[in-house]
């Protein structure tokens, strides 16, 4: 039996977005067993989903199932999901569609090996329980997305001295505010954490803009900037599960 894959990504104009993307595909193929394993996107640039959809139907796969790559359940992965269910009418191919990547252990773990790499690569030896951690999310208009990055910092909260989130844009609390909270803690440093799927222009560029002087206002003396999610291989393992879930 044929079985084949399809990510769902938001979608971007950079390239690392389709380099990390194309990473994550190679990967899931091979440790799922997958005949094809493809990307596309639902807005920004092609493919679109239904010319992703159309690509791996042409391997002639018995089966394909379709993974929305969001880390929240925003209006963005609802619509990603009727777009592709509207597509199985056009098909005698079962369309079998998974959960985003939210809510999962794994992410926890995920974010702490990141802060972990960074501290360590600055030769901070301090233990977990002497940092301040930041998690900056991108923000949404449906509220259910709030609690997909609170479960994250909820999470990290009995490693760490303190643990906060914020948003890029769009909700509350945003960036300076995040940093002012931080502040008022007096940490010796501080970890903050892109909460990012990609190296997109957001986390190239606009982080930054708010960020950056945000910092310099503080009084924090130390900062470290983590890298974003990435090209993990938890990411493939839980685009795997995900994947498991539906399929049995």
């Amino acid at each position: 039996m044929k079985r084949g894959l399809l990510l769902i990504d938001r979608g971007s104009h950079e390239d690392d977005v389709k380099h990390e993307l194309q990473y994550i595909c190679d990967k899931v193929k091979q440790k799922g067993d997958y005949y094809v394993s493809d990307y596309c996107f639902l807005e920004v640039v092609p493919p679109y989903i239904e010319e992703g959809i159309n690509a791996c139907l042409s391997a002639q796969i018995d089966s394909l199932t379709i993974v929305p790559y969001f880390l929240y359940p925003g209006r963005k992965v609802k619509t990603a999901v009727s777009t592709a269910v509207r597509f199985q009418s056009k098909t005698k191919v079962k369309l079998t569609i998974s959960k985003p990547m939210n809510l999962h252990k794994s992410l926890i773990k995920l974010v702490d090996e990141k802060i972990q790499h960074i501290l360590e690569k600055n030769n901070v030896t301090a233990t977990r329980n002497n940092a301040d951690v930041l998690l900056i999310g991108h923000g949404s208009k449906d509220p259910n997305a709030r609690s997909s990055l609170k479960y994250v910092a909820d999470g990290l909260e009995p490693l760490y001295r303190n643990v906060n989130y914020c948003f890029l844009e769009i909700e509350e609390p945003n960036i300076q505010h995040g940093i002012d909270v931080c502040a008022k803690n007096n940490p010796d440093f501080l970890v903050v954490v892109p909460y990012f799927l990609h190296k997109g222009a957001h986390v190239k560029r606009d982080i930054y803009e708010d960020l950056n002087p945000a910092i310099v206002n503080s009084g924090i003396k130390k900062v470290f900037l983590s890298e974003h999610l990435g090209i993990d291989d938890r990411m493939v393992d839980l685009v795997l599960e995900r994947a498991k879930e539906v399929e049995r």
